[in-house]
């Protein structure tokens, strides 16, 4: 067999976010029937994860698991700056060392003695056999002269490694090379002015003469298919190329990823995945986004989605969905590299990840992780906000479309129907103009009426509904506190991840408001001066919520307004993280005032922060559509405005669609009752200091006997009129009954606290 051929391809390789024979990237695959993945953890020390079929977990050299499909390196196994997967097999360079690594799932022994303790800048493993050049992994200088060995595979299946005879050619000896590839029996190396390729399988590789440069290469077991240069288009070639459905026509790409009789790529403009050969299909994450990087196998597609860092897999047949499930970890978008980034490219800030000690995913902080910039959104998504040095463009759901910015995009408009909206537009101003008139003759006529009216109301105040739509006022009363009015804008704002950052002075602890199991919740002062509340997920939120669930929230969200709701302004899905903009209330939760020593509420306080948390609820129950479910209404979850009014937060996002819907209501109303109990009696709803520490234990009792005048607050001044505290305490009693059907409804609740409310003051 032909053991050198030198191909004037002009190939200029350089590092690619892929991976499958002969690539390398942050995520691999070890390809056949005892195939798995690994990928590197975003945790900023690029240790790897790696996973299996059938759920089963690696055996020695790796131990432990975060999942029931994933095992984490033991400590034999360094952090590793690269991955490349063989045949059964995968190969890396260890972050801290430069040092070649390959290992399966019995061993991790499979680089010769004579080349441990070589540095490599650059290793690419092939079905049977490793090609590595040498050099350290971080210089400036990435490329070396090149070292192989084979990969021997015994009939029980066992490996080990050797130094090669097949794969040793004095020729390629001595020349200096600029990455490598390898396959089936060949492995290819870029030099200057071309490619140089070796083995004993070149005469079936049959590769033909290309005059294009590439900037990317992948090879399959025995093909290859590269990125041309410019253009970003694919061509292929090799002994079984003519058997593949071509590479997609016109789509430029960024990046590709070889199966054994596939390739895949990261197409330039969305970032989604396209795929030819013998696994055939276009592939979007979850969600909608597009992918940082990728690898494949013989039967499936696994990549790294850009809006969260999750993995997310597609398979050749869709009944080995059950049969496989990547881990739920954050993995590294890209290889960490030093130097700054190239045009149309970004570089990844760990920082706006949701890990708050995390500033790198590298294990040197003057490395940088570039991927390519993405162009245009996936379908169903419009373009919200271009590339930057530091971010990648940001696509938004066009369930969230507002205006005519993306009505084109998303498909909202056609072009008919935008030359009915000129007309249409026309037909109202003309109709405005005749409404003013004929309303400024009305007003002239009803002025002296209007002018009597207001002295008779002897100036009592009013308040139009803040829900924005018709409704009758509601007088003020209790101490001339009124409903805070909602901004209820129009629609909510995109916010950049940058921007908000700047707003809470980098998420910093002295900004925080308030944490719990979604995440974090940071005072923020945006440019204009105004300040809001910015609610930020964690990673185990992020990992356990699908994009898709998110966008749906975030539908629901935006059409809730009310005034006793904490209403949401905006939002930013920005490189994974999850952030929600709410308005502001700057007196705090109805706890700390409760609980926390803030200044103590009287109880004409106390009963308007009743009713207005009680009209908040049954806004969600019963005025929005479809209902909406609180599940966790508790005094830390009602906030007060600056005008002291209680405002919702927090709440969950149960539809009429779900089967428990009336079930779950109840809930509310029960959590609501113990609510009732802490305001009457300032005591917490679960108390070791008090026996017994329950307060519905306590005090319904004392309710059943009549005795509810105990309950009442010792701390605050007691009131003339002691009537409607009572009735608060019947209300709370009705409201935590066990069986759910005995307690009335959120609507019920929140009329009778009006109706106490209204009989007068109390003091």
């Amino acid at each position: 067999m032909q053991s050198s051929l030198i191909i004037p391809l002009l190939l200029l390789l350089f590092c690619s976010a892929a991976s499958g024979f002969g690539s390398m990237g942050p995520i691999a695959a070890a390809l056949g029937d005892d195939g798995f993945f690994c990928a590197i953890d975003a945790g900023g020390t690029q240790e790897v994860i790696c996973w299996t079929k059938n759920n089963s977990s690696l055996s020695a050299p790796m131990s432990g698991s975060s999942s029931s499909a994933a095992s984490a390196f033991s400590s034999s196994i360094p952090p590793m700056a690269a991955l490349s997967g063989g045949e059964g097999f995968l190969c890396g360079i260890a972050a801290n060392t430069s040092q070649a690594l390959c290992w399966n799932s019995f061993s991790s022994d499979l680089v010769p003695s004579t080349y441990r303790t070589v540095a490599y800048c650059h290793i690419a493993a092939g079905k049977n056999h490793v090609c590595a050049i040498r050099g350290a992994y971080y210089s400036d200088n990435d490329s070396g002269t090149v070292d192989c060995w084979d990969i021997v595979r015994h009939s029980n299946n066992s490996l080990r490694a050797k130094e090669s005879s097949l794969f040793y050619n004095q020729s390629i000896s001595n020349l200096v090379l600029k990455k490598v590839v390898s396959g089936d029996g060949f492995s290819c190396g870029g030099v200057k002015g071309g490619i140089v390729c070796w083995g004993p399988n070149l005469t079936s590789l049959g590769m033909p003469v290309m005059t294009e440069n590439f900037a990317v290469l992948a090879s399959g077991r025995g093909s290859l298919c590269g990125i041309l240069e410019g253009s970003r288009k694919v061509e292929c070639g090799g002994g079984n190329a003519d058997s593949f459905l071509g590479p997609p026509v016109g789509i430029g790409f960024v990046s590709l990823s070889a199966g054994p009789n596939h390739f895949c790529g990261i197409r330039e403009d969305n970032h989604a995945v396209e795929c030819w050969g013998s696994f055939n299909l276009s592939l979007n994450p979850k969600g909608g986004s597009g992918f940082m990087a990728i690898a494949s196998s013989d039967f499936t597609t696994c990549g790294i989605r850009e809006d969260d860092l999750v993995l997310d897999c597609s398979f050749v047949n869709a009944s080995m969905l059950p049969e496989f499930n990547p881990p739920l970890e954050l993995c590294s978008p890209g290889l960490c590299s030093p130097g700054s980034c190239g045009e149309g490219e970004f570089a990844f800030n760990a920082s706006l990840l949701n890990e708050a000690d995390l500033t790198s995913l590298c294990v040197r902080k003057d490395l940088k992780i570039c991927s390519p910039c993405g162009s245009n959104c996936t379908e169903g998504f419009f373009l919200s906000s271009q590339c930057t040095a530091n971010a990648d463009r940001v696509c938004t759901p066009c369930t969230l479309c507002q205006n005519s910015s993306c009505w084109e995009v998303c498909g909202l408009k056609s072009t008919p129907e935008k030359h009915w909206d000129h007309w249409h537009r026309l037909a109202i101003i003309i109709g405005s103009c005749a409404s003013v008139f004929i309303l400024i003759l009305m007003c002239w006529c009803l002025l002296p009426y209007l002018i009597g009216t207001r002295k008779e109301e002897g100036g009592k105040k009013h308040f139009k509904s803040c829900i924005g739509k018709p409704e009758l006022e509601t007088d003020n009363i209790a101490n001339n506190l009124s409903p805070s009015v909602a901004s209820c804008p129009g629609m909510a704002q995109v916010f950049r991840l940058s921007e908000l950052k700047d707003a809470t002075n980098g998420f910093k602890e002295f900004n925080e408001l308030g944490r719990g199991s979604y995440g974090f919740v940071y005072k923020a002062i945006l440019a204009d001066g105004h300040q809001v509340a910015v609610k930020r997920a964690n990673a185990a939120t992020i990992i356990h919520t699908s994009s898709r669930d998110f966008e749906m929230e975030l539908e629901i969200l935006c059409k809730i307004r009310h005034c006793n709701i904490v209403n949401l302004l905006g939002y930013c899905s920005e490189l994974g993280e999850r952030l929600l903009v709410y308005e502001y209330m700057p007196r705090g939760t109805l706890y700390d005032h409760l609980h926390s020593g803030l200044s103590p509420l009287n109880w004409n306080l106390r009963l308007n922060i009743s009713m207005q948390a009680a009209k908040g609820l049954q806004y969600l129950h019963k005025e929005f559509v479809p209902p909406v479910v609180h599940r966790d209404i508790k005094t830390s979850n009602i906030l007060l405005d600056s005008d002291w009014g209680a405002r919702i937060a927090d709440f969950g996002l149960l539809t009429s669609n779900e089967k428990d819907l009336n079930e779950e209501m109840k809930n509310d109303v029960y959590n609501f009752g113990i609510v009732l109990l802490e305001i009457l009696s300032g005591r917490k709803s679960y108390d070791v200091d008090y026996t017994p520490p329950s307060i519905v234990e306590w005090a319904i009792p004392l309710i059943k006997l009549g005795k509810a005048a105990a309950l009442i607050d010792q701390y605050v001044a007691l009131p003339r009129n002691v009537e409607p505290l009572l009735k608060l305490a019947d209300i709370a009693e009705l409201a935590v009954r066990q069986n759910p059907s005995e307690r009335p409804t959120m609507s019920v609740i929140a009329t009778w606290l009006e109706q106490i409310v209204k009989e007068g003051l109390i003091l």
